[in-house]
């Protein structure tokens, strides 16, 4: 077992999980006298990446949304080039505490997706390690407070310094696998995610009446996601939900569309039973109707995200709308960045 001299890490982070774990890693490396390179996934250009020598560690970390790495990192590493290099997989998932205990999260499908795609192209796996870092989602819960983001990093750090100890000594490390059966299990929900789900949460940020225009978020934005259309920032499908717009706005003028999507939430369920009842009520499938309500929903969506987008214009309106988003008040809070996180 040769120890590793040389390593690559391609990260790729929304709010600064990722990019905090890459980091880690990479100081590691250095201490032990390991070449380390890291590189933005956001700002490489896959296609246009110079060849590895055989001898270089290759590692990959993303964040996890909706069980499985976020289209940015997969199509990255489905186009990565064929080679025989030796590469590792690490993720972040969303974690929480409770009292001394950081709440475990689930990788889901993520290690066996990108693995298959490396391994086809001649690439030899040698680790599978999960970090649960502190959740970002705010759109779904409050956001953690300091003490507790600090408490989850802390120990996240320590975790990355027992496992770096392994792939830099030329081991290996699958510690993912003891959540191999979860992981497998929650498959239904990663697909329902990747075929659906990731386009109904694209349409639940908008600009709150507190937005300056200063462009931070359509600047910032991973994918290129943002745009401004009437003078005002409009969310397209091509938003990811990495939370990144959201947590980093100077004026916490980004919020979610609470209201919007319960009341469409009601109206698809309406709308999905009347169709059932008048057109295919012959039909007693489970798998159909949630399948038809998605559809109906996602419909929906597209139609009066518009409309709301439309009203923003209205001060007044503006302002209800933003009262029925629960990410508008103070309590809900905003995702918690270390120092060393920002740029």
């Amino acid at each position: 077992m040769e120890a590793v001299k040389k390593v690559i890490l391609f990260w790729f982070s929304g709010t600064g999980n990722s990019k905090l774990i890459a980091s880690w890693f990479s100081e590691l490396a250095v201490q032990k006298g390991i070449d380390c390179q890291t590189y933005d996934i956001d700002k490489t250009d896959v296609h246009l990446l110079a060849a590895i020598p055989d001898d270089t560690l290759i590692g990959f970390i993303s964040p996890v949304h909706g069980f499985n790495f976020p289209q940015k990192a997969l199509n990255f590493i489905r186009h990565f080039p064929k080679s025989r290099n030796r590469f590792f997989l690490m993720n972040t998932r969303g974690a929480a505490r409770i009292g001394k205990w950081v709440t475990p999260g689930l990788t889901g499908i993520a290690f066996f997706v990108s693995s298959f795609w490396l391994i086809r192209k001649g690439y030899t796996i040698v680790g599978w390690i999960p970090f649960d870092m502190p959740s970002n989602w705010i759109s779904i819960h409050p956001a953690l407070g300091k003490r507790s983001s600090t408490f989850i990093r802390d120990k996240m750090n320590l975790k990355v310094k027992k496992h770096a100890v392994k792939i830099f000594s030329g081991g290996t490390d699958f510690l993912a696998c003891r959540d191999l059966v979860q992981d497998i299990l929650i498959f239904p929900v990663s697909l329902a995610y990747y075929l659906g789900g990731r386009f109904f949460f694209a349409k639940s940020f908008y600009a709150s009446p507190a937005c300056n225009l200063c462009g931070l978020c359509i600047r910032e934005c991973p994918v290129q996601a943002i745009r401004k259309i009437d003078g005002w920032p409009y969310w397209t499908f091509k938003c990811e939900s990495c939370m990144r717009c959201m947590n980093s706005c100077p004026q916490k003028a980004i919020e979610t569309a609470h209201g919007l999507l319960a009341f469409l939430g009601i109206i698809s369920a309406i709308l999905t039973g009347l169709i059932y009842a008048f057109f295919i009520r012959n039909i007693q499938s489970g798998w159909l109707k949630f399948i038809l309500f998605n559809v109906v929903f996602i419909i929906l969506l597209v139609i009066f995200y518009r409309i709301q987008h439309i009203l923003f214009k209205n001060k007044f309106i503006a302002k209800l709308i933003s009262y029925t988003s629960l990410t508008h008040y103070k309590f809900w809070g905003r995702f918690y960045e270390t120092s060393s996180q920002k740029p």
